[in-house]
């Protein structure tokens, strides 16, 4: 696709429950990210009910500056809803047990941003091989556990192998600190997807600022 792509650079994956525990309103820990650096954010809620994430994807749209992209994990009816309802909302991401991204594009739209987790050569090749991804999130870099059945961390040197092998912007995801953002640049990647060490922290807004000046200090 040839859309404007967001800024991945640093980039929040949700987390309510991590947001709540760390003593943070939901919305208000996600502005708090934005303030010191995050420009895209993703809504991942795997349990929340379709009326709660919509209800969330919302309150999003209306708080986040102009600038910052929204992107609806995986529910693509809580996107397309969150649009009927004039929401600002930018795309989605899903993965490979979620719709076909083929179909998944003729229900967006050509204006909406595709984001596609794919983690292995053929499934890179596939996503390509489309035409209708924007760009891969490739996973998970470490082990995490905020996804239950998220497989064992790739590391640092085959994530660089796959993003080099892939066409499309690429994005790495899991367990990743501020430590990583240097290598992951310098790498090719466009940029670190990013849950706990943001979601999880006391200080949402100074994480995010440590993060960016992680990223942008690789550009130096």
């Amino acid at each position: 696709m040839s859309l404007p792509q967001p800024d991945l650079s640093v980039y929040l994956v949700t987390d309510t429950a991590q947001l709540r525990a760390a003593g943070h309103d939901p919305v208000g820990g996600v502005l708090a990210a934005v303030a010191g650096g995050v420009n895209t954010v993703q809504v991942r809620e795997k349990d929340a009910s379709a009326r709660d994430f919509l209800a969330y994807v919302e309150a999003l749209s209306a708080a986040l500056p102009a600038h910052v992209s929204l992107i609806v994990n995986d529910r693509v009816d809580v996107f397309l809803a969150a649009r009927v309802r004039a929401a600002r909302v930018a795309g989605v991401h899903v993965g490979q047990s979620d719709l076909p991204v083929t179909a998944i594009r003729s229900l967006i739209g050509t204006d909406a941003i595709l984001g596609l987790s794919a983690s292995t050569p053929e499934e890179i090749a596939a996503a390509a091989a489309s035409g209708v991804v924007d760009h891969i999130g490739i996973g998970p870099l470490h082990n995490t556990t905020t996804k239950a059945d998220a497989p064992d961390g790739l590391g640092h040197p085959a994530v660089a192998r796959l993003a080099a092998a892939s066409p499309l912007p690429a994005v790495a995801i899991g367990g990743l600190h501020a430590a990583d953002l240097p290598i992951l640049r310098a790498a090719g990647l466009e940029g670190a997807a990013l849950v706990s060490a943001i979601c999880a922290v006391p200080d949402p807004e100074a994480a995010a600022r440590e993060l960016r000046a992680a990223w942008n200090g690789a550009a130096a």
